[in-house]
């Protein structure tokens, strides 16, 4: 089965065609970073218009990539929810419109649970392969933080998630306050890998630190809210409203604030996730969304996964920020399963994690 699966969920048009949900053939992404930096952060109506600019071009180039014609594909899957609405509906429209002219089945895809896929595509015999169940996903990005327990049989729960913001929300706010570009998440791993990660104790949000007792219904779940407040009145700390001018500090200890920010955040990441493996006797372990591509992450991930004797798959970096390999290669096994969308497919900004997903290798019949 060949699909062609489109992105447009954020900021990035994204095309790409997977057979049998691992073979990627082409995988291309536009994207729209330059335009939105202005403005510090994605505006969503600038976003939509730039998808209709790339999106039929970006298919053409998919198919010559591919060495293949429309004639060739079997399904179209494109990303559902969430995600912001303009650009959501973008990505719809023209997958309505391309499955109705093909006359080929159309699937509606959730960008969550193809982060998760995202992390199998190089693995096909991880995925297929039932002791790899039951399976800790952490999904990290600009917009969700939030651990999935996939059984062998498909079923799927959520864990934890975040109570406020985001870790790549965290990493752009704290980069906002730095006076740093945006996107903030990449810059801010490159300069802590010059700086001290010990400098600065920064509060672990929910970890039962600072003599807060943790609730048990929020061990697995995340906050930083309080750590970008400590941020903020480290380096401005006569700041009114967040937009007085940071404090004066040399280099060293500039890039010493960073690395220990950065720390923070990816202990909890760390922390929580590892919590989640031993409470479930998880038997694979994947670190998957934009945030995944971070290298202190992937350096402690690491770690703590094999002082477990745990299997670690995280998305390689292509695989990692939003693209269309990872919505075509789902799409690939929710057509097999004989799931399809109807032209009434809409858009949802908030997409609650399905019941069951259909990538496992034990699904009921």
């Amino acid at each position: 089965m060949i699909v062609l699966g489109i992105e447009s969920s954020c900021d990035e048009t994204a095309v790409a065609i997977v057979e049998d949900g691992h073979r990627v053939h082409s995988n291309l992404v536009s994207s729209q970073v330059r335009k939105h930096a202005e403005y510090g952060g994605v505006i969503p109506e600038l976003a939509a218009r730039e998808h209709l600019r790339a999106i039929a071009p970006l298919v053409e180039l998919a198919l010559r990539e591919a060495k293949l014609d429309l004639s060739a594909i079997d399904g179209i899957a494109v990303t559902q929810a969430p995600g912001l609405l303009p650009a959501l509906l973008v990505g719809i429209s023209y997958a309505k419109g391309l499955s109705a002219a093909l006359g080929k089945p159309l699937i509606g895809i959730n960008h969550m649970i193809a982060h998760v896929y995202g992390a199998f595509i190089d693995q096909p015999e991880v995925r297929a392969n039932p002791e790899s169940y039951p399976v800790i996903a952490l999904v990290v990005s600009g917009g969700h933080t939030m651990l999935l327990l996939i059984e062998a049989d498909g079923r799927c729960s959520i864990l934890g998630q975040t109570l406020d913001d985001a870790a790549g929300e965290a990493f752009d706010k704290a980069a906002k306050i730095l006076f740093l570009p945006y996107p903030g998440g990449p810059l801010i791993d490159k300069l802590a890998r010059t700086g001290d990660p010990r400098a600065v104790d920064f509060p672990r949000g929910l970890t039962g630190g600072g003599g807060t007792p943790l609730k048990p219904e929020n061990r697995l779940n995340f906050s930083f809210s309080g750590l970008k407040t400590a941020l903020l009145y480290n380096v401005r700390p006569e700041t009114s409203g967040g937009d007085s001018t940071m404090r004066e500090m040399g280099d060293e200890e500039f890039l010493n604030i960073i690395a220990s920010y950065q720390e923070a955040v990816v202990d909890v990441l760390v922390r929580k996730t590892m919590w989640a493996v031993e409470d479930h006797r998880a038997r694979s372990l994947v670190v998957c969304g934009g945030v995944a591509c971070n290298s202190r992450l992937r350096v402690l991930m690491a770690e703590a996964a094999a002082s477990r004797r745990l299997p670690l798959l995280i998305a390689p970096p292509a695989y990692c920020t939003d693209n269309a390999a990872m919505i075509a290669g789902l799409g690939c096994h929710e057509l097999a399963a004989g799931r399809r969308s109807d032209y009434e497919l809409d858009a949802t900004p908030r997409f609650p994690v399905p019941e069951r997903v259909y990538f496992a290798p034990c699904l009921p019949r």
